[in-house]
């Protein structure tokens, strides 16, 4: 539970607290009639402040529960774009390694036409 529902479910419960028994001393009842009144109205707050209290975890476990679900499904789809990546990086690499040979196996034939024609027309 968050620190500002926390302290909001004290604060009321303490306003309420003090209510009731303000409440209840200036009525025009006896010391025992006002004894059984403070108490029932205790624990009537009480049980107010437990279910709403119980509510909240309740509800903050359901929140936990669904952050964390989807935080596993962002994780499984980092990693399946991670492996789609490695596998395109993979094939970009074996592309740049074949136009690389096919590069030097073309510049191999014109070194070796340039220096054939350079004897040619060395023995001419």
């Amino acid at each position: 539970m968050s620190d500002k529902s926390g302290e909001f479910l004290k604060g009321l419960l303490i306003g309420g607290v003090a209510g009731a028994i303000l409440g209840i001393l200036y009525a025009p009842k006896s010391g025992r009639e006002t004894r059984e009144e403070i108490a029932r109205k205790t624990e009537d707050l009480l049980a107010k402040a437990k279910e709403d209290y119980e509510k909240a975890l309740e509800k903050s476990k359901t929140t936990y529960e669904s952050a964390l679900k989807r935080l596993k499904a962002l994780e499984l789809a980092a990693k399946e774009k991670v492996e789609h990546l490695e596998g395109e990086a993979a094939e970009i690499a074996e592309r740049g390694k074949e136009v690389l040979q096919d590069g030097k196996s073309r510049f191999k034939r014109a070194l070796d036409a340039g220096v054939e024609a350079f004897k040619e027309e060395k023995s001419e």
